[in-house]
């Protein structure tokens, strides 16, 4: 059982992200990495940064509702029990699996994600989520690896995001630059099978990758229970860039019980 310890608990609480000492067996990020290279060579009209849903496959080889032929790895991946306890222990016993996004960056002109806060995008309320952010290559600062705004979460404030209409960038809403000191931030290195986890309020981001490795990562969403993903808000209004379909999204009840007791865990899944 992989438990994080009570001064990596403090450091989450306090600073808004972790990258605890545990990592995947080698083992298991080279099935990952084999399952990345199909889930690339199925969705070759993909931006390989905008992979929404890939653990969501669909009908008969078709794309997901989100236009992603997702795979069955990286559900069972967002299951796997380690990474379960350890999001327990930050979030409580009761866990919904509502997300899982592949951000693969080309060697060269891996796209820019810009400093944002998760909760300008999700329909959750209240704003609630755990993000473990998974290494399938090495994430380094030549490459892009995410980037942080140490105790940016604190307050608990949505702070204003600006419209950019860019292509060369992943998302479309920039946290306003008066919002916080990028003098601050704290770049997330990571080795294969490593992983960081950060807060719903964390501003964050990463630069574009113009070095000469890909860098690739898996975000799994976990919220607790007591919140509720709000089928019929989509608070970016269609300006996040990215495909998304909240309301047939389906959502996975992982451990404990729907607290909230209004969560729907049957949409979108084939009758």
């Amino acid at each position: 059982m992989a438990c994080l310890t009570q001064s990596e608990i403090a450091h989450y609480r306090e600073q808004g992200y972790l990258v605890p000492a545990f990592s995947l067996a080698q083992q298991q990020v080279d099935r990952l990495r084999v399952s990345l290279e199909r889930l690339i060579r199925d969705n070759p009209d993909v931006r390989p940064e905008k992979l929404v849903s890939a653990h969501i496959a669909g009908r008969d080889g078709a794309p997901n509702a989100e236009g992603v032929r997702g795979h069955q790895d990286f559900l069972e991946l967002a299951r796997d029990s380690a990474i379960l306890d350890a999001v327990e222990q930050l979030i409580g016993p009761d866990i919904v699996l509502w997300g899982c996004h592949v951000f693969c960056k080309p060697a060269g002109d891996g796209l820019e994600t810009p400093w944002h806060q998760d909760g300008h995008y999700w329909p959750i309320r209240p704003l609630a989520t755990c993000t473990v952010w998974l290494a399938l290559d090495a994430s380094t600062r030549d490459n892009g690896c995410l980037r942080v705004i140490p105790q940016s979460h604190a307050s608990r404030v949505s702070y204003p995001h600006l419209v950019e209409d860019r292509q060369e960038m992943v998302l479309q809403l920039r946290a306003a630059p008066d919002a916080f000191d990028e003098g601050t931030a704290v770049d997330l290195e990571l080795q294969p099978g490593q992983m960081s986890m950060h807060d719903v309020h964390m501003i964050h981001g990463a630069r574009v990758n113009r070095s000469t490795r890909r860098r690739a990562g898996v975000a799994l969403r976990y919220m607790p229970a007591s919140s509720v993903f709000e089928r019929d808000l989509n608070p970016a209004n269609g300006q996040s860039g990215l495909p998304v379909a909240f309301a047939t999204r389906p959502l996975w009840l992982l451990r404990g019980e729907d607290r909230s007791g209004r969560n729907d865990f049957h949409i979108g899944f084939a009758s």
